[in-house]
């Protein structure tokens, strides 16, 4: 076991609580950066320094970066609700600028941002999105796009300063440890489970989780400094992956299939329920656009690079059912916030 530490931010997230417990395989020495009164039930049972800290506050991070020879920053705010979302900005924005300051302050021998496929500008069906495309920071299709554009640019400035940085840009992340119940997390648990599930046309590029940890991770041994590289899987449907869970549950449930149309309309009303109930909504104006978008994304660059190959998804639907339904029968999953 090395002797040095990394710090992971937003450990206890999906892909975050992954990344740990991929580290903590390899013999590494893991620190989790934990926000006050955060629920770590994620981290629980695994060998993690928990140190308190905010990515807001620059003096706790100070404290947390001590005797850190590489980080992973993956501490954000995810949402598909529209309209402008200050907070939202200062996390992702102002926050990975502070984690990247700190870097530089502590002198880090490496550092990966985990930024999204959403900081991307979209480009048109019939090509094929790659890391050619460029980061948009106004980006018209909602608050978490523009804020993880703006952060990644910082992280790109950082490095032209200096800073040995990397960025990992992951499409849809779905699979196993999703103890938050993520959105599509949330749909493959309803499905089986026997829930009634409701559905739109539409498909997207989703990729395991583990892969996508294994991808950070291949990114800190391998990365160039200042590249961005796309973390993807296999673009499939909504209908796909509803029938897939049938399959490997051999069990039916309700599903039905809402006209797009009406979809769309609903979603105008559906933000403002949302926010007065405090859940997590499935459609959105935002959750709509993505599913109809241009989701013929490319991970050849991580492939060439950094040897980056992601499973097939049916292994990641069958791992992501057996552990909703195993993790179910102890304790109801919470949704992400």
């Amino acid at each position: 076991m090395t002797e040095e530490t990394i710090l992971v931010t937003g450990a206890t997230g999906h892909i975050g609580n992954v990344l740990v417990r991929k580290l903590i395989e390899k013999g590494e020495k893991v620190r989790a950066l934990i926000l006050p009164g955060e629920d770590t039930s994620p981290l629980t049972g695994l060998e993690v320094e928990q140190v308190p800290g905010d990515v807001l506050d620059t003096s706790s991070l100070w404290e947390s970066f001590r005797g850190v020879k590489g980080v992973f920053h993956l501490a954000g705010i995810i949402t598909i609700m529209p309209g402008e979302n200050p907070l939202v900005r200062r996390v992702n924005v102002e926050g990975t600028v502070n984690v990247l300051k700190t870097a530089m302050k502590a002198g880090v021998a490496r550092l990966v941002y985990t930024s999204s496929i959403h900081a991307l500008a979209r480009l048109p069906h019939g090509t094929s999105v790659d890391e050619s495309a460029s980061f948009d920071p106004e980006n018209p299709y909602g608050a978490y796009d523009q804020s993880k554009a703006q952060a990644t640019l910082e992280v790109q400035k950082a490095a032209e300063a200096g800073l040995n940085a990397v960025i990992a840009c992951p499409t849809g992340v779905i699979g196993p440890f999703d103890f938050r119940g993520s959105m599509m997390g949330s749909v493959i648990r309803s499905a089986a489970l026997r829930r009634p599930t409701p559905y739109v046309d539409g498909a997207y590029d989703f990729v395991d989780v583990r892969d996508v940890a294994d991808g950070l991770i291949a990114a800190a041994e391998t990365g160039r400094a200042g590249e961005a590289y796309i973390l993807s899987g296999q673009r499939i449907s909504i209908r796909y992956l509803l029938e897939t869970v049938h399959e490997i549950t051999g069990r039916g449930f309700p599903r039905f299939k809402i006209p797009f149309a009406v979809a769309e309309l609903a979603a105008q009303f559906t933000p403002l329920y949302y926010r007065l109930t405090r859940a997590s909504p499935r459609f959105t104006p935002y959750s709509l656009e993505v599913l109809q978008s241009n989701s013929d994304i490319s991970h050849a660059k991580a492939t060439r690079e950094l040897g980056y190959r992601p499973r097939p998804l049916y292994e990641s639907i069958r791992d992501a059912i057996h552990w909703f339904i195993e993790a179910t029968a102890h304790r109801p999953l919470g949704e992400e916030k």
